[in-house]
């Protein structure tokens, strides 16, 4: 009896013991795959990565391709490092875009940095997950390029004029916001992106 009372303490610290030596779940969650980590950790924070391009028939399958959502940005640690890298991408003395979105640095995630013209000092904002969910009847003319499309610009004048989109900070917070005028262009057409669809797609056949 002595015996197997000491054999049931035993086993019951041994198994106490498995149990909080193991991983916390924050340390488990990403929101990346192996091959887009190793594409995130090749640089730093500040360095700029590569711009896919449309010419590239292995970038352009990618770009073709639709994105997945963002979740648990909070807890994600290398979220942070990938933002930061595709900002610098956009800021780039190579690129100097007012837009980007994360397939255009062949990361398939649901991520888009945005030159706000409609605030004072035009910043650029990062917004995770965005979806348009309405868009006004009123249309718009713009002239669109895309750094994904080198020496490539074309006016579709189909972009509505103010949309409606909803989409997620990184603090994890959620925001609905009416986005109007030239930023809401910019807005569409990198959304637009996450969808696999480029601002060619809009153009008219005869100037595509």
């Amino acid at each position: 009896m002595k015996f197997q009372y000491l054999l049931f303490i035993a086993t019951i610290g041994l198994f106490i013991g498995c149990k909080t030596a193991g991983p916390t779940i924050n340390t488990l969650v990403s929101n990346f795959d192996r091959g887009q980590l190793s594409m995130i950790n090749a640089g730093n924070a500040e360095t700029p990565m590569r711009i896919y391009q449309l010419t590239n028939k292995k970038d352009s399958i990618l770009l073709r391709q639709k994105s997945t959502p963002v979740t648990q940005p909070s807890q994600d640690q290398e979220l942070e490092k990938f933002v930061s890298r595709l900002y610098a991408t956009v800021r780039d003395s190579m690129s100097l875009g007012v837009g980007i979105a994360a397939p255009q640095v062949g990361i398939l995630k649901n991520i888009i940095w945005v030159q706000r013209f409609d605030k004072d000092g035009f910043p650029f904002e990062v917004y995770l997950n965005p979806q348009i969910i309405q868009y006004t009847k009123k249309t718009q003319a713009c002239m669109e390029g895309c750094l994904s499309i080198a020496d490539k610009k074309g006016d579709s004048g189909k972009r509505a004029y103010a949309i409606l989109i909803e989409y997620d900070k990184m603090d994890g917070s959620h925001h609905t916001e009416m986005i109007e005028d030239f930023t809401a262009v910019i807005f569409q057409h990198e959304i637009d992106h996450l969808d696999g669809i480029l601002f060619i797609d809009h153009l008219d056949a005869e100037t595509n």
